[in-house]
């Protein structure tokens, strides 16, 4: 499936620029994910040992900096909606090159809060969100295939940088390793945003998919803001995804300190950890062809089942056939869940607001996102062991799953 959409890419002439857009957003957005989120994971036992931090206070800061990023969604959601993201990405990257870079000498536990909400507000202008927010300008009746290449390529992140960063960090040292990754993030990502992101198709003479607009209805609505914002559905939905969302974030935060918890060579766990992006990719090549056979209600119960299901497996122990059995089920579920809310948004309501809604959405999924590591990092100081952490990351998984088998059906607004 995911070759046939990059045919699709070229089967003509001339290239449709968004397609141009899509394959340097899904560069760049490997390398910032890769920087700014899975390496994070991998300095957490070494910056603990050298600086004398508990891992709550290390996860603590990280998280501040997931909750910066979902609480400042607002704005950036207006100003992609209005202005596009080319200038905002590209003052994004130049900052955590900046930030990063800062990261790799700081001293104290202040600095590295104060490292990390500045983090925040760079990981607004350049991770997920603003990136979807262009597909979806860009593209309508291929917006599930233009999003599909970006997840595509960008599902490797894990898989590219958390062994990179691990392999650096022998190298190098912890320090050392965070500067290396500051100037590889500014080389790649800072020319991409900077010259080949444009605003809106209509400004380079164009419509979406560089073709007259599709007859696709859900883009001839006149969607009503605030009716969104107080329905029903919306909400529920909301906390839905935000629920599942918990405890991925949890997972993707812990699972190598879990997996060193239980004896097992922090090199094991980081490639297993990177072997969850493969797996990320597997499950978005399946979901793209079942995405237009099945509504998305069904589609979303999937990836909660999925969830849930690997959650119960790392529960029943850390054998090897154990950890491997998670790391193919989480990593599909990861990957479905980063795909499949995007989608479910701009296909319910369009690209016209779609910065200012997905934003509000992003607030909700931050909050649950942002507590749930650091419960995790709480828990571990606690208790010396992730196994409450598991047992709550289920529960929470399972919940969305009813919540979305429950979802009222939507109304128009």
């Amino acid at each position: 499936m995911i070759s046939k959409a990059f045919r699709h890419i070229f089967k003509r002439e001339p290239i449709y620029y968004g397609w141009i857009i899509a394959l340097a957003l899904a560069v760049t957005e490997t390398v910032s994910y890769g920087v700014m989120f899975y390496a994070f994971s991998v300095f957490i036992t070494p910056m603990e040992a050298e600086l004398g931090w508990s891992r709550a206070q290390l996860t603590g800061a990280f998280s501040l900096s997931l909750l910066i990023t979902g609480l400042v969604g607002v704005p950036v959601g207006w100003w992609l909606d209005k202005h596009g993201g080319r200038l905002l990405m590209t003052v994004g990257s130049i900052g955590a090159m900046l930030l990063v870079a800062l990261w790799s000498q700081v001293q104290t536990l202040p600095e590295f809060v104060l490292i990390m909400t500045l983090l925040g507000f760079c990981g607004a202008a350049v991770l997920y969100e603003p990136a979807f927010a262009i597909i979806a300008t860009w593209f309508a009746r291929r917006r599930g295939t233009a999003m599909a290449v970006l997840t595509f390529v960008a599902g490797f992140s894990s898989t590219i940088f958390i062994p990179l960063s691990d392999a650096l960090l022998v190298a190098q040292g912890w320090r050392g390793a965070v500067l290396t990754l500051a100037i590889l993030l500014g080389v790649i990502t800072i020319p991409l945003h900077g010259f080949l992101l444009r605003g809106k198709p209509q400004d380079l003479g164009l419509q979406p998919d560089g073709a007259l607009p599709s007859a696709r209805s859900v883009e001839r609505q006149k969607i009503n803001l605030r009716g969104v914002l107080r329905s029903r559905y919306f909400w529920i939905l909301t906390l839905a995804f935000a629920l599942s969302w918990s405890s991925i974030s949890a997972m993707r935060v812990h699972f190598i300190p879990l997996l060193i918890s239980v004896g097992i060579h922090p090199t094991s766990a980081a490639w297993a950890s990177g072997m969850i992006g493969v797996m990320q990719v597997l499950g978005r090549m399946v979901f793209v062809p079942l995405e237009r056979r099945f509504s998305s209600k069904n589609m979303v119960l999937g990836v909660c089942g999925l969830l849930a299901l690997s959650l119960a497996t790392l529960l029943l122990g850390s054998a090897g056939w154990m950890i491997a059995v998670f790391v193919a089920l989480f990593g599909m579920a990861l990957g479905t869940h980063t795909l499949a809310r995007p989608l479910v948004v701009a296909d319910n309501y369009g690209a016209a607001f779609y910065g200012r809604i997905s934003s509000a959405m992003v607030i909700v999924l931050t909050l649950m996102g942002t507590i749930a590591p650091v419960g995790a990092g709480v828990i571990f100081d606690v208790f010396g062991n992730y196994e409450l952490m598991l047992l709550l990351a289920l529960g929470f998984s399972v919940a969305s799953l009813v919540l979305i088998w429950l979802l009222p059906r939507r109304q128009a607004h």
